[in-house]
């Protein structure tokens, strides 16, 4: 991407143009996951989760920037803060994991994590999903594969897979509260 470029498509995403924000996504989604994974040597869900992360952080404050280099620049320290804090986060987390183990290893722990109605809305939910989604869900989550090697065999990019998983995990959790409240 030429320096004019940069220039417009930061300028753009600094006003609040979706169309920017979605060419800068598109466009910077794999290095920004290179380098969360140069960066952190953590698995995929972790790097994922970072770069999502920077997203939201870079998009919340882009300003113009004349270069793609200084773009470069920027992101790597985004990409480099985001991590830090998702470790940190990710230390707390472990804090609170260890609390819950104890409190489920009590024998008068009120609730279980779903009940039967729960279970049959959810496979319900995920049976009106299209195929190729469906598909995603099972690779992704019944057989743990990388979002990459999903990308490979839809020929799809990673970003895309990563993309229409969330959408669909946001929507169905949305629709989970609308039905059962927020437990």
């Amino acid at each position: 991407m030429g320096d004019d470029e940069t220039e417009k498509l930061t300028t753009s995403m600094a006003a609040g143009d979706e169309r920017a924000v979605e060419r800068f996504y598109r466009r910077y989604f794999d290095w920004l996951y290179a380098q969360a994974r140069r960066l952190t040597g953590r698995d995929e869900a972790f790097c994922l989760d970072v770069v999502q992360d920077a997203v939201l952080r870079i998009i919340r404050s882009i300003r113009a920037v004349p270069t793609e280099s200084q773009l470069l620049a920027w992101m790597r320290l985004v990409i480099r803060t985001t991590a830090l804090d998702r470790f940190r986060a990710e230390q707390r987390e472990g804090k609170r994991q260890q609390m819950l183990v104890e409190l489920h290893s009590c024998d008068d722990f009120p609730y279980g994590l779903f009940d039967d109605e729960q279970f049959e809305w959810v496979k319900t939910q995920l049976e009106r999903f299209d195929p190729q989604l469906l598909q995603m869900i099972e690779l992704r989550f019944e057989k743990s594969w990388t979002l990459a090697r999903i990308g490979e065999l839809l020929g799809l990019s990673t970003g895309a897979i990563d993309g229409r998983l969330r959408r669909a995990l946001r929507d169905l959790h949305r629709r989970a509260i609308e039905e059962f409240g927020d437990e």
